[in-house]
C-alpha cells in the first residue's frame, strides 16, 4: 500500500463515524506489522486522546499477531532455542526488546562461570563449586519471594536485570548457562516447582535454582510428592521439553496478571498458552 494511501487512512480515525473507523482498522489490520511504524507516528502527532487509544489498541493487535507469528516460527522448528522462546515472552509486555539484549547478558555469565570451570571436575564439583557458587554468591542471583507473583519473573530481561526470579526463569538461566557449558541439565516439570536435573549415563541428581541451588535426590522427590498425596509419574522425575518449559513460564503469567486483574492480559497471555500447545486454559 502507498504511504499516501496509509496516511490517509491514518487520519480517518478521529471520524465519529463507526462505520468508518471499523472499515479503517479493517484495512489497516489488514497490511499487518508493516503498519506499526506509521501509527506510532501519527500517535506521537495527535494530541487527541480518543485517537491515541484506537492508535495503542491498533499498534497491540498487530504487535500481537506478529507475536503468534514468531511463537508459531519456533514452535515448528523445535522450540530448539530456549532463550529464542523466553524472549518472545518478553516482547510481549516489551515489543523493542532485541534478542540481542539477552543473549549478550546470558554470554557475560556464561563466562564468569566459564573461568571458574575445571575439566577435571566430578559433576557435583560442576555445581556446587561453580555454577552455584558464580551464580548466587558471586552475581548475587536470588529468589524473589517479596513479589514472588510480579509479572516481571516471568520476563527473563527484567530477571536478567534485577537479578531476582521465580523458580523457572532462575531455573532457565542456570539451565543454558550449563548446557552452554557441556554439562546434562535440563528442566523438570514437577508440581508447584520447577527444578532441574543433571542427567548423564551414570549419574542424576536434582537442583534448585530458586534455593540457591540446593541438590537433592530422587527419594526427596518421592517425599515431596507424597506430602502432596501425586503419584510418582516419571514426568516428575525426567527432563521436559523446550515447549514444556515455555508453555510453563505462560501459565505462570496468567497467575500474575490474574493477581493484579489485569484480565485483557490474561486473555491475552492464555491465547499465547493455546497457540502454543493447544490447550485451553
Amino acid at each position: 500500500m502507498e504511504e499516501a494511501r496509509i496516511k490517509a487512512l491514518i487520519s480517518l480515525l478521529d471520524d465519529e463515524d463507526v462505520e468508518v473507523i471499523s472499515q479503517v482498522e479493517k484495512e489497516l489490520l489488514a497490511q499487518g506489522g508493516s503498519m506499526i511504524p506509521f501509527l506510532e507516528k501519527e500517535w506521537e502527532e495527535n494530541f487527541n486522546p480518543i485517537v491515541q487509544k484506537r492508535i495503542e489498541d491498533l499498534v497491540h493487535l498487530l504487535q500481537f499477531v506478529l507475536l503468534e507469528d514468531r511463537l508459531s516460527q519456533w514452535k515448528n522448528k523445535g522450540g530448539t532455542d530456549l532463550m529464542e522462546g523466553l524472549w518472545l515472552i518478553c516482547t510481549y509486555q516489551y515489543p523493542d526488546l532485541e534478542f540481542n539484549t539477552i543473549k549478550s547478558a546470558m554470554e557475560q555469565i556464561y563466562y564468569e562461570v566459564w573461568l571458574d570451570m575445571k575439566p577435571d571436575m566430578l559433576p557435583l564439583e560442576q555445581v556446587k563449586l561453580v555454577m552455584n557458587n558464580v551464580l548466587f554468591n558471586k552475581l548475587k542471583f536470588s529468589a524473589n519471594t517479596k513479589n514472588f507473583h510480579s509479572p516481571a519473573n516471568s520476563m527473563i530481561s527484567q530477571v536478567l536485570e534485577s537479578k531476582k526470579g521465580n523458580p523457572i526463569s532462575l531455573c532457565c538461566i542456570y539451565m543454558m548457562v550449563a548446557q552452554k557449558l557441556k554439562l546434562p541439565v535440563y528442566g523438570v516439570n514437577l508440581p508447584t516447582l520447577f527444578i532441574l536435573t543433571y542427567k548423564s549415563d551414570d549419574t542424576q541428581f536434582y537442583i534448585s535454582p530458586f534455593h540457591k541451588g540446593l541438590i537433592f535426590t530422587k527419594e526427596d522427590i518421592d517425599n515431596y510428592l507424597l506430602q502432596l498425596n501425586l503419584a510418582p509419574i516419571d514426568l516428575y522425575y525426567q527432563p521436559c521439553n523446550n515447549i514444556d518449559i515455555v508453555a510453563r513460564v505462560l501459565r505462570n503469567l496468567i497467575v500474575s496478571f490474574e493477581k493484579l486483574s489485569e484480565m485483557e492480559r490474561v486473555d491475552d497471555v492464555k491465547k499465547m498458552l493455546h497457540f502454543l500447545t493447544g490447550e485451553k486454559y
